[in-house]
């Protein structure tokens, strides 16, 4: 890891690494000093616990997060909103393959622990969810925007997870297509801006 005069940012950084590549519970706070080139004594000056440097890995995901999703937001048309949300490059398609979704497998370990850390990661996806709900309600889904939305992002985190579970990046390639065409064949119906029930149990992702 590139060395920084930030101890902090240092500490941050190789957290979410080692995190994304071995878990929350395995990772100790004397391996992130090591990652981070920080010596475990000072470790404590900064975060008094781990459960502190979590919250700290999670605040940094969040960030990442608004700034991707407003750089989104510049895009024009809400469908290429959402279609551009999936978008990734081979590099990261290879390390899903690798160590599964970053905030997904966060969310999903320390939602079986509960708890506070829990609850501030689990608002990541809530958050990406509320914001795909925004872009159904833009494309005049009205009251189905969130059931859309939470549909949405769980096809991405199944895609993700059969990514990891089979190594296959070609998995997240090809069922981000399917996802891309289900978008397609969406069509608000009446006055009310809904979608046809049968439309959301037809669709096969």
């Amino acid at each position: 890891m590139p060395r920084k005069t930030d101890k902090r940012i240092r500490l941050i950084e190789a957290a979410m690494v080692l995190i994304h590549q071995h878990g929350f519970n395995l990772t100790t706070l004397a391996y992130i000093a090591q990652e981070a080139d920080v010596p475990l004594g000072n470790v404590y000056y900064y975060f008094k616990t781990k459960e502190a440097i979590g919250e700290a890995v999670i605040e940094r995901h969040a960030s990442w997060y608004a700034e991707r999703l407003s750089k989104l937001n510049d895009i024009a048309e809400p469908m290429m909103r959402l279609f551009a949300f999936m978008e990734s490059t081979p590099e990261e398609l290879d390390r899903t393959a690798r160590y599964g979704c970053a905030i997904g497998g966060l969310c999903q370990e320390l939602g079986k622990q509960g708890g506070s850390l829990a609850d501030q990661a689990a608002k990541l996806l809530h958050d990406v969810v509320e914001w795909s709900a925004t872009q159904f309600r833009a494309l005049g889904f009205g009251d189905a925007s969130h059931d859309l939305a939470t549909h949405y992002i769980a096809a991405i985190q199944g895609m993700y997870l059969l990514t990891h579970t089979f190594k296959d990046p070609k998995i997240a390639h090809r069922e981000s297509g399917v996802i891309k065409a289900w978008l397609k064949q969406l069509k608000p119906v009446g006055d009310k801006s809904v979608v046809q029930q049968a439309e959301l149990e037809d669709a096969v992702i």
